[in-house]
């Protein structure tokens, strides 16, 4: 009997076998990726497809971070370019703007993207995704979209909805911060929720089931973004991406980013004595401390706790982080700070705003209104992720059992 190990083959693959009707008929196609893009024997998706369908690729494009995820911070943009290997020009997706450009469109049949996501809002890679769509629909270009396993599987939902008054290139439609859809099933969706009206198919992956996780799969984690490079941050960063918000560290500098956070004036030992009344599942607090290389604090002794997570379908990755930072509130409440404008482009809304997708959770933290036996109760409503309306809105774009 065959295990999801043997069976499972992501877009990629699948494409390459039976490929879709588009690019059978010698289809020009631009190609969304970045090196996470590969198939089971770490082969590049632009190498693979420029050699199964020759002369077809016309042109790259890279998301946030650049094509091989060489840049490390928020806002810092990729150039344009050209690929040794193929020749076809490279257009930076994070640089002077963030969606194609209607000349880099011109003479294309297809639109092709094969990008991994992380299962969160904040993400970038979808909000991309977004804004190619809307390019193509306006070109009448067709897209494409290899799908791509959601890393942190297709069950469990966490976080308030996005408030539209706080629409960013994190967040442009309504959803929570922890979604279960895969790459495709998010292309459909934001296709209909944002009424761009592209024409989109997906090439599903084979042997697929909501259930599964990244580590039922058997594939290695090859980094998304270099803050990303291990599948343990891909697990607690839905609720540790909140740390951008703040004058924390979020662990850049460090080899584990996300996995541990901190900073100069935090007691490790007594914030995870503090924490004990949240009684958290699926995880682990180890306080430590840490000095980044780079980025917040850079050369300076942190305080600080590392998330071990002991049971990734108990974890619950924001309610955690929330219940951090409202710690660290309430015990530091002067070093305490959120951090100011300008975040992922957006000039004037507090960062911790546009991350959270809108101001209820900051202003919770501000008021202590998340602690002690009255907390638990404001907690539900803030980490809840609505599970039953998210389902429902996203029912039509779901592809997998």
């Amino acid at each position: 009997m065959s295990s999801v190990v043997d069976t499972f083959r992501p877009g990629l693959e699948v494409a390459l076998d039976a490929p879709p009707a588009l690019l059978s008929r010698r289809a020009r196609f631009g190609l969304l990726m970045n090196q996470a893009s590969v198939d089971r024997g770490f082969r590049l998706a632009h190498e693979l497809l420029a050699a199964r369908f020759p002369g077809q690729l016309a042109a790259l494009f890279s998301p946030q971070h650049g094509l091989f995820a060489e840049q490390q911070d928020n806002m810092v943009e990729s150039g344009h370019g050209r690929d040794p290997v193929t020749g076809a020009p490279v257009f930076s997706l994070y640089s002077e703007t963030r969606r194609p450009r209607k000349e880099w469109l011109d003479g294309l049949d297809a639109f092709v993207i094969d990008l991994q996501d992380v299962g969160c809002r904040v993400y970038t890679y979808v909000w991309t995704v977004s804004h190619c769509l809307e390019a193509c629909a306006e070109a009448g270009v067709p897209v494409i979209v290899l799908d791509r396993p959601n890393p942190l599987g297709g069950e469990a939902v966490e976080g308030a909805w996005l408030d539209p008054r706080f629409a960013s290139f994190v967040g442009r439609a309504a959803m929570p911060m922890r979604h279960d859809l895969t790459m495709g099933e998010l292309a459909l969706w934001v296709n209909e929720a944002l009424k761009i009206g592209a024409a989109v198919e997906v090439v599903k992956c084979d042997g697929l089931r909501r259930s599964h996780r990244w580590r039922d799969l058997g594939r290695a984690w090859v980094p998304t973004s270099p803050n990303l490079p291990r599948i343990e941050g891909v697990e607690v960063y839905p609720g540790q991406v909140l740390i951008e918000g703040t004058m924390l560290s979020e662990g850049r500098g460090t080899t584990t980013p996300f996995e541990l956070w901190g900073a100069p004036t935090i007691d490790p030992w007594r914030l995870r004595a503090a924490m004990e009344e949240f009684e958290l599942p699926g995880v682990v607090l180890r306080p430590l401390r840490f000095e980044p290389t780079f980025h917040k604090f850079k050369g300076v002794s942190c305080g600080g706790l590392f998330l071990h997570v002991t049971d990734e379908r108990a974890f619950q990755s924001y309610r955690t982080s929330v219940a951090l930072l409202a710690t660290v509130k309430q015990l530091w409440p002067v070093a305490f700070q959120w951090k100011p404008p300008p975040y992922e482009y957006e000039r004037e809304k507090k960062p911790i705003d546009c991350i959270a997708g809108g101001d209820a959770l900051r202003l919770a933290i501000e008021r202590g209104e998340l602690l002690g036996a009255r907390g638990a109760g404001k907690l539900d409503v803030l980490c809840g992720g609505e599970t039953a309306r998210w389902r429902s809105a996203t029912a039509a774009a779901r592809l997998y059992e």
